[in-house]
């Protein structure tokens, strides 16, 4: 079986700290809930770090073979699918989980301990996978720094109209930058939301439980520049992922 090593490399990410999660990857099953997969054992966390370790690296061995053959299947550019899982270590980081690329390409997703922590069983962190392994299949880095480069243009475009203060300008096109890549976050994070729920279903997971976790974070509401959609519209989207799959709609 394919070795897969969930670990911090502080070269890549800049943090100075590495925790190596060594993971035997297995096959992703053929059947099971909605018609996705057979369902993976129940994993729960109940409160001690070894029991969530037990956890995470439980649901890596299934998320990981799962993701890479959705991304081989859907990615639209030639990127890299060979994801690595790496582990915050470092104390007093807020929950949290990431997806970013190294020097090479190779895409990375990354927790939190905190985060790990705070999940309640393997459907939890499973969607939490999905969904961050779904930014990079639909190549939201890229988009988003595309968005923030046109906001920038754009709104240092229209503030040398009005005058050629450097100085304005260039405040012109920070602002202009952060409300492009704002202004489309809500929409990205709705599809890694539905994305992600399919990559959960397909590795034998739940991803309606797992949406769950957003029940026990702050919601966001929906406001107009906000960077993530109100909670009520991403549990919605997760059930209409699953919809999809019992009816063969798959988007």
């Amino acid at each position: 079986m394919k070795q897969v090593t969930a670990a911090l490399c502080a070269g890549v990410l800049g943090i100075a700290a590495c925790a190596p999660v060594p993971v035997d990857q297995v096959p992703t099953p053929a059947t099971g809930p909605y018609g996705a997969a057979q369902p993976a054992p129940v994993l729960t966390n109940d409160g001690t770090p070894q029991s969530a370790a037990r956890m995470f690296v439980s649901v890596m061995r299934r998320m990981e073979p799962a993701v890479e053959r959705e991304c081989l299947q859907r990615r639209t550019q030639p990127i890299n699918c060979d994801f690595q899982f790496v582990v915050d270590d470092r104390p007093g980081q807020e929950a949290n989980a990431f997806q970013t690329i190294d020097a090479t390409g190779r895409p990375i997703i990354g927790f939190t301990l905190s985060l790990i922590a705070q999940t309640r069983n393997g459907d939890e962190i499973a969607f939490v996978v999905g969904h961050e392994a779904a930014h990079h299949v639909l190549n939201h880095l890229d988009r988003k720094a595309g968005a923030a480069a046109a906001g920038a243009v754009i709104l240092g475009s229209i503030a040398s109209v009005y005058g050629n203060n450097p100085d304005a300008i260039e405040a012109a096109q920070r602002i202009g930058a952060s409300v492009g890549s704002r202004y489309y976050s809500r929409d990205w994070e709705l599809q890694a939301d539905y994305l992600g729920a399919i990559m959960t279903l397909n590795a034998g997971f739940d991803p309606i439980n797992g949406s769950r976790f957003f029940e026990r974070i702050p919601d966001p509401g929906d406001h107009v520049l906000g960077t993530h959609p109100s909670r009520a519209a991403r549990l919605a989207q997760v059930r209409q992922a699953v919809a999809d799959v019992q009816s063969g709609r798959i988007r």
